[in-house]
């Protein structure tokens, strides 16, 4: 897994597909350029301060590293964001919440390219 750096890589998953669960919530788009899976990582000012902020993001890049590997597919960006619950909730949880986000955003990618 790489991880995205470009401000611009953000913005372009941010206008892809969204799904918001409990934990976590999770936007991709498609990298036709890229073959690998792609993983970024923010939290903004409301889920708490920078300790809080920076748990939630470890937390998330944990959560990446036990789901993408199996589920992402290559040629894809994925961005997780922090939300409130986040540095609170389970971790198990959690997988399971981007388990299912992972799932259903794939469902809707696959719905998207069979319509163009």
């Amino acid at each position: 897994m790489e991880h995205l750096t470009k401000r611009a890589e953000f913005l372009r998953a941010a206008r892809g597909i969204r799904r918001v669960t409990t934990g976590l919530t999770l936007e991709i788009c498609t990298n036709p350029a890229g073959e690998t899976v792609r993983v970024g990582f923010t939290a903004s000012r409301k889920v708490g301060n920078a300790v809080i902020r920076n748990r939630a993001k470890r937390r998330l890049r944990e959560v990446a590293r036990a789901i993408l590997p199996a589920a992402g597919r290559p040629g894809t960006d994925y961005v997780l964001v922090a939300r409130l619950d986040t540095a609170t909730r389970a971790f198990e949880s959690l997988k399971t919440d981007l388990a299912q986000a992972v799932a259903a955003a794939h469902l809707r990618l696959a719905k998207a390219g069979e319509s163009q």
